[in-house]
């Protein structure tokens, strides 16, 4: 994949990175890769892939994530996916919820590296048999529970990229799937970036990008002397200037302020509304904006309490800024 669209990636992250979050995430971060969120490939193949599969055109270079252990489902599933316009197919064995462990898929595929590799394998195929052939990628875990074995880790890696993959995005923890929620599981196994890079130094013509715990621009800067990629996941969505900042550094351009840059966003909202979207839907994503800033509660107290009411429009963002405008000034 070309090395310049893989610098910065925003997570694939239930719930939140849904078309209105990407559309949102590529004003402030016009480089960036980003991804949707998990989707089982049952679903795309028999749910309402208007809905599970939405995109818009500005959203691109963007990428699917699906989840599945069954190659043939899976492969076609990533064809849809292709022939849908995503630029990137990419395999989730990362997720350790008690849902996707029952449905075995996620995280506990990483136990399971010839299964992958044959899903990985039957996804190549698909996609590079379609009209609009894409990248088949893995995101992955270090290990699973109390597995720290570098070995078993660098095989199943190994494993998978026989199989055609070349780019993995490394969560650099292991998956605990016992005992710990999902929300734990992003925070108490410890960080071991040091394996990711070590993988890029044992493994150079893979592309490795890692991912999980990065919440701010040296981190994310620091990891780039040692892979190809640095990943932000939930950092991105709750202080979501970071990521705008992170690609003006990398890209070297002027960043631009806040409101200018959800102002941008305006001509978006307008003919989401007239389509009927009602505007909760996409001010959720823009909560953070002014994350850390003098101002910052009264943006998201205004957007938050005025956008439940009939008739909420693109004044109710206006007067989030205005009034984030004056309690700035009274702060200084």
């Amino acid at each position: 994949m070309d090395a310049a669209s893989i610098r910065l990636s925003v997570a694939p992250m239930m719930d939140w990175t849904d078309s209105h979050c990407r559309v949102f995430h590529r004003l402030l971060a016009p480089h960036a890769r980003l991804y949707s969120e998990m989707v089982h490939a049952n679903a795309v193949i028999h749910g309402d892939r208007d809905r599970l599969l939405a995109m818009d055109p500005v959203e691109h270079p963007v990428a699917l994530q699906l989840g599945g252990s069954e190659p043939a489902l899976l492969a076609q599933a990533a064809r849809i996916g292709a022939e849908r316009g995503f630029d990137e197919i990419n395999l989730n064995c990362g997720c350790p919820s008690d849902r996707v462990q029952a449905g075995r898929f996620g995280a506990c595929l990483m136990r399971e590296p010839a299964l992958v590799a044959a899903s990985v394998a039957a996804m190549i195929e698909s996609v590079q048999a379609s009209a609009h052939p894409v990248a088949v990628t893995v995101k992955c875990r270090l290990g699973v529970d109390d597995d720290h074995d570098w070995d078993r880790f660098l095989g199943f890696v190994d494993t998978v990229a026989a199989a055609g993959c070349a780019l993995f995005v490394v969560h650099a923890r292991n998956a605990w799937l016992k005992g710990l929620s999902p929300k734990e599981n992003r925070e108490v196994p410890p960080l071991r970036y040091e394996w990711a890079y070590r993988l890029k130094r044992e493994r150079p013509r893979l592309q490795v990008v890692v991912n999980g715990g990065i919440a701010s621009l040296p981190e994310a800067v620091g990891h780039l002397a040692h892979a190809d990629g640095a990943m932000l996941g939930r950092a991105a969505y709750h202080d979501p200037y970071l990521l705008h900042r992170l690609d003006a550094t990398l890209h070297d351009t002027p960043e631009r302020p806040r409101p200018d840059l959800l102002r941008a966003l305006r001509p978006y909202v307008e003919a989401q509304l007239a389509r009927g979207v009602p505007l909760r839907h996409i001010t959720r994503h823009l909560l953070g904006l002014f994350h850390a800033q003098p101002g910052g509660r009264v943006f998201r107290q205004v957007l938050g309490e005025g956008v439940h009411r009939p008739g909420a429009d693109w004044s109710l963002v206006e007067r989030a800024l205005a009034a984030t405008a004056s309690t700035a000034e009274l702060a200084a």
